[in-house]
């Protein structure tokens, strides 16, 4: 082992001891009966953490690294500079209660969803950590006074109170998972500890639940925007890159023009097929030629939403379309298909308020275990119009294209060959951006090479599916480096990127309730798109091309290059995940040398 692998392995033991559910999210479970310090000498200890760690990272001289070495460690150094902005400036614990939730969540979820150890062992550590509850939401009451700031959000509070039973259901699963397996050696030992953990946990939520009603609500009177300043700040972490929101907003818009050009196109074609009997609106029929193609774009869409499976036959038809999506990439043979298994199931109650379908996926050192794709039902008291709206919005083309993102090649496909990465910084410190940078190219990838390539309600569907990643990005700098109103985000979600309107009212307050993730799917496939096409064009120089990087076309609307001598897809996208999910910049390193 060399002297700077020696040096991430004691990085990673004091990463691992202070942020102990991160460290049972990525695989290392020697503290999984452990919650992290919420208490000032605790968030001063992880400060001082990132301070020491930045010194020696940046005092290794690149004559003493290998090249991959030389990556690891800027990549580490801007880790870490990442989360002393989130431990010393960001301070979220100050004033996000569903922060708090989450954290519940996940360090109970996964000793429960995935076998790594038996299930007496998993158990115990879900005793500990739900002994520890008490003293955590204890913490949790003290942090939350706005210290840093930041007024409290009145939305994040909401959420939190809405979400805490998700969390008690979780500690009562536990029991119940152990005395449907009291026969498994050691789990009748710990079940007695377990139900006394439970009820104490339980009763802890509960009034934490309260607390959160008849103090916190009162005093929650923020609206969950950072603020240009801040936002620029997180934005710059995020990305680890200087773009600008200004630079974001230029591109989308451009994007946004495009796509919308495209979706009007292909309504217009395809408009008797899926609206029979109606004339195709006009100028003169509807005012204005805006007008006439909003209106042809929304009938169509509606039309084709109306093209879905019941709200009790979403997860299975998931796994139907899943299947064939798997054929598809094994009949092209587009890019390898790992072996690892996912597992395609409904949303935890206490994630359902964050999307509508997730992938999630096991750590990097938990080898051999499952992944699970998750759909989300719409909630029991939804109207039926609302449900008919969800399930427009979720029609089968829609799920289709939602698990190819989640599914292969995206997500679940990209974090297997990630997880397979030798460097375990790039595997542990994933990149959002890359993350959700790939699923969204890669569902156009399918599309270019020709999945399901005579539907063009598919392709119409796919374009709206990306319109949603443009918006996104949109909504989120409005929101929080501006001051977008509900009704603009609404407008331009429903009636410029055609949402239905309950797709569209989640993904205002997810907007709210989160900040610089909405740009993450866009901002990272037009990185993507970048990448491909510079190595096409080195590809083509390469192969002797004459024409050098005019050899590479320019895309239509996004991606679409058509051939290039020299390049190969399979190559290609296989080459970009074999890496880990590092930030963008650090993958043009190792792919480009930039």
């Amino acid at each position: 082992m060399s002297v700077f692998a020696e040096r991430v392995d004691a990085f990673l033991g004091e990463f691992f001891r202070l942020y102990p559910v991160a460290a049972t999210a990525i695989g290392n479970h020697d503290y999984d009966g452990q919650w992290p310090d919420l208490s000032d000498s605790g968030r001063t200890a992880r400060i001082t953490f990132t301070d020491r760690w930045t010194a020696e990272l940046s005092g290794m001289a690149d004559s003493a690294l290998t090249p991959d070495e030389r990556i690891d460690r800027d990549l580490l150094i801007s880790e870490l500079a990442a989360t002393r902005f989130d431990e010393a400036e960001l301070r979220e614990g100050t004033w996000d209660a569903l922060g708090y939730v989450y954290l519940l969540g996940g360090g109970i979820f996964p000793l429960l969803a995935r076998d790594f150890a038996p299930l007496a062992t998993r158990l115990a550590s879900v005793a500990g950590r739900l002994e520890g509850v008490p003293a955590l939401l204890d913490a949790a009451r003290h942090e939350l006074d706005g210290s840093s700031g930041h007024l409290i959000p009145k939305l994040h509070t909401e959420m939190a109170i809405k979400q805490v039973p998700g969390i008690a259901a979780l500690a009562q699963e536990a029991v119940t998972t152990a005395e449907a397996a009291i026969d498994q050696p050691g789990v009748a030992d710990i079940l007695p500890r377990l139900n006394s953990a439970s009820e104490t946990a339980r009763h802890a939520m509960a009034d934490f639940a309260e607390w959160l009603g008849t103090d916190l609500l009162p005093r929650s009177v923020g609206d969950g925007r950072l603020g240009p300043e801040l936002f620029a700040k997180k934005l710059r972490h995020t990305f680890r890159s200087d773009i600008t929101a200004e630079e974001i907003l230029t591109q989308a818009r451009v994007e946004y023009a495009a796509v919308r050009a495209e979706m009007i196109r292909i309504a217009r074609q395809i408009w008797s097929q899926w609206v029979p009997g109606e004339r195709l609106p006009t100028v003169a029929s509807a005012g204005s030629q805006d007008t006439a193609d909003q209106r042809a774009v929304g009938a169509v869409t509606a039309a084709i939403g109306r093209a879905h499976h019941g709200a009790a036959d979403l997860v299975e038809y998931c796994r139907e379309s899943y299947t064939g999506i798997v054929e598809f990439c094994k009949r092209t043979d587009l890019i390898t298909i790992p072996d690892e298994p996912l597992e395609i199931d409904w949303t935890p109650p206490f994630l359902r308020e964050f999307a509508g379908a997730m992938l999630d996926s096991p750590g990097p050192l938990d080898k051999g275990q499952k992944s699970f794709y998750f759909m989300t039902p719409p909630p029991d008291d939804w109207a039926p119009e609302q449900i008919e709206s969800y399930l427009a919005e979720e029609n089968d083309r829609q799920i289709d294209l939602t698990t190819i993102h989640e599914g292969s090649p995206g997500h679940y496909l990209q974090l297997v060959y990630s997880n397979r990465c030798p460097s375990v910084a790039r595997t542990i410190f994933g990149s959002g951006v890359f993350c959700e940078g790939w699923a969204v190219y890669v569902t156009q990838v399918m599309m270019d090479v020709g999945f399901r390539g005579d539907d063009p309600a598919l392709m119409m569907i796919h374009w709206k599916f990306y319109l949603r990643a443009i918006t996104n990005a949109m909504i989120d700098i409005g929101i929080h480096a501006a001051s977008m109103t509900e009704q603009q985000a609404m407008a331009l979600m429903v009636r410029g990127g055609f949402q239905e309107e309950s797709e569209a009212r989640k993904k205002w307050d997810r907007a709210r309730l989160t900040s610089t993730q909405l740009s993450t799917y866009f901002v990272g496939s037009m990185e993507m798109w970048n990448l491909e096409r510079e190595r096409r064009e080195r590809a083509a120089v390469a192969a002797g091309d004459p024409r050098g990087a005019g050899a590479v076309p320019a895309p239509r609307v996004v991606g679409g290059f058509g051939e290039t001598p020299g390049f190969s897809y399979k190559e290609h996208l296989e080459a970009v995940i074999a890496h880990g999910s590092p930030p963008i910049p650090f993958l043009r390193r190792i792919l480009l040398g930039d």
